[in-house]
C-alpha cells in the first residue's frame, strides 16, 4: 500500500473482529516502530503487546473502562525509559513514543488492520496490570485489529488553516 494511501485510510477503529492477528503482521508493525526515529538516537521507546483476553480487559479498566479496547485482539501500550530532554526543553518521551506509534498506526493500515490512539487512561491502575517499573513512564495504548465497524473520516482543516511558509500568518 502506498504511504499516502495509507495515510488517508487511517481512522480511529472502535469496534474490532474477533479474528487474532498474524504473528508475522505484528512482528512487521514492531519492526516499523524499531525504525522510527528519536533523539540522540537513544530509541527510549518500549512496548508491551496484550494479546492476553483477560488482560486486555483489565487495560481495558484501566483505560477510563473503554471496553472496546478489550474487543481488539492486540493492545499496543507505548512506553519510555528516558527522562532526557532536549534543549528546548520538551522531553523526549511523548515525542520519541508518538512518533514510534504513528509509524505503528500506519503499519497496521498496510496490514489490513486498524487502530485507535488511547490517551485517556490512569497510568497507575496500568502500571500496576502490566508490572511496569516506576521509572518507566506511560505514553499511550492503542488497541490494534481487524476491523468491524465502517471506515470512518472526520473533516479536517485545510492546508492554508494550519500551515504557513517563512513567518507567522495564522
Amino acid at each position: 500500500m502506498d504511504l499516502y494511501e495509507a495515510i488517508k485510510k487511517r481512522y480511529s477503529c472502535r469496534n474490532y473482529q474477533q479474528k487474532p492477528i498474524e504473528q508475522e503482521k505484528l512482528d512487521r508493525i514492531i519492526d516499523a516502530a524499531r525504525l522510527a526515529p528519536s533523539a540522540k538516537n537513544l530509541q527510549d521507546w518500549r512496548f508491551v503487546i496484550v494479546t492476553d483476553e483477560k488482560i486486555r480487559k483489565e487495560v481495558a479498566m484501566a483505560a477510563n473502562e473503554q471496553m472496546f479496547i478489550a474487543t481488539a485482539p492486540a493492545i499496543i501500550v507505548g512506553c519510555s525509559n528516558s527522562d532526557y530532554a532536549m534543549r528546548c526543553g520538551l522531553r523526549i518521551s511523548s515525542i520519541d513514543v508518538a512518533i514510534a506509534m504513528e509509524h505503528i498506526a500506519l503499519s497496521a493500515v498496510a496490514e489490513g488492520l486498524a487502530t485507535c490512539w488511547i490517551g485517556s487512561f490512569y497510568p497507575e491502575k496500568l502500571r500496576k496490570v502490566l508490572d511496569i517499573p516506576e521509572r518507566v513512564e506511560i505514553i499511550e495504548i492503542m488497541p490494534i485489529g481487524y476491523p468491524a465497524d465502517k471506515e470512518t473520516h472526520r473533516p479536517r482543516e485545510k492546508a492554508e488553516k494550519i500551515a504557513c511558509y517563512n513567518k507567522w500568518q495564522l
